[in-house]
Order: structure tokens, then C-alpha cells, then sequence
């Protein structure tokens, strides 16, 4: 056994590791490697040009993260504009259980982890997209993404009781 010490809110507290868990890398961890680069494009670049895109359509200057009257007298297009920007922001928000999941998920379920990955970012664009109308219900288009993110979290339960477990 090791003996750690942790140091936490001016606390000493000895954790014991009875041992190590080895995890080999296999050729199908680059199926989640890949569902983390594929993530990166549809957060960080798909979305985001589209919500400068409203911008510039709406007249919403920067910093302001949302549109109001002293942007533009249209309520419509004020209202658009804002579920373009919510729906960004809200897949942003999801952004790091997803990434977490998909990490704990994909070292022991590889394949399965990275195909949960694929059907959650399908479902984010869908509900991207179906926000982004002005019309806030059509956001439930993107219900695959909870499909994607119950697996990945069934995943890493599994990978949690097998440590747990010493399995």
C-alpha cells in the first residue's frame, strides 16, 4: 500500500491506494480522441460562427451578450438573435459533463464512448439549430443528445462499480 498525504482546508488526511489499475491504449481510444476533436469544431467553431453571423444580421454589438430595444426596435429579431446566442450558451454549459463522461466512458468502452459522443453532437446541432429559428420549442429536435449523454454516463457508472469493485 501507499501512504498519500492530502492537504485540504489546512487538514492532513492519509489515503490509502491499495493498487493501480493499468489501462492500455488501443487504436480504438482514437475513436474518442477524435469525438473530442469533432466536439471542438461544433462548439467552438460551427456555433460560434453562426452566432456572429446573427450578429452582424441583428445588429448586436460586441460585448452585449444578448439583443435589446437599443439594439433593434424588432422583437422578432430580437428574440431570434437571443435564441441563437442562448442555444450556444447552453451547449457550452453542457460542454464539460459531456467531455468528462466522454473520457471516463471511452477508457473502458472505447467504441461505445465515441459512438455516444457522435449521437450527442448530432443532437446538439439539431437542437442548435432548432433553437436558433426564434422559436424556442423547436429546440427539442435535439433530444438525441440526451440519448448520447444517458450512454456515456451508463458507461462510466459501469467504469466506476469495475474500480470499485477491483473488477
Amino acid at each position: 500500500l501507499i501512504e498519500l498525504v492530502l492537504i485540504k482546508y489546512f487538514f492532513v488526511l492519509p489515503i490509502r491506494v491499495r493498487g493501480t489499475m493499468p489501462i492500455e491504449v488501443q487504436p480504438e481510444h482514437g475513436y474518442v480522441l477524435a469525438m473530442y476533436v469533432a466536439s471542438m469544431f461544433v462548439h467552438n467553431a460551427y456555433m460560434p460562427i453562426q452566432v456572429g453571423q446573427a450578429r452582424k444580421k441583428y445588429g448586436v454589438k460586441y460585448p452585449a451578450m444578448y439583443a435589446t430595444e437599443a439594439d433593434t426596435k424588432d422583437e422578432k429579431a430580437r428574440n431570434t438573435f437571443n435564441c441563437v446566442q442562448r442555444a450556444h450558451q447552453n451547449c457550452l454549459e453542457n460542454l464539460p459533463t459531456f467531455l468528462s463522461l466522454l473520457g471516463a466512458a471511452g477508457i473502458k468502452y472505447p467504441v461505445v464512448a465515441a459512438s455516444a459522443g457522435a449521437v450527442y453532437l448530432f443532437g446538439k446541432v439539431l437542437y442548435f439549430r432548432g433553437y436558433s429559428t426564434g422559436v424556442p420549442s423547436k429546440r427539442m429536435q435535439g433530444w438525441p443528445a440526451y440519448f448520447g449523454l444517458l450512454t456515456l454516463a451508463g458507461c462510466t457508472c459501469s467504469l466506476a462499480y469495475s474500480l470499485i469493485m477491483g473488477k
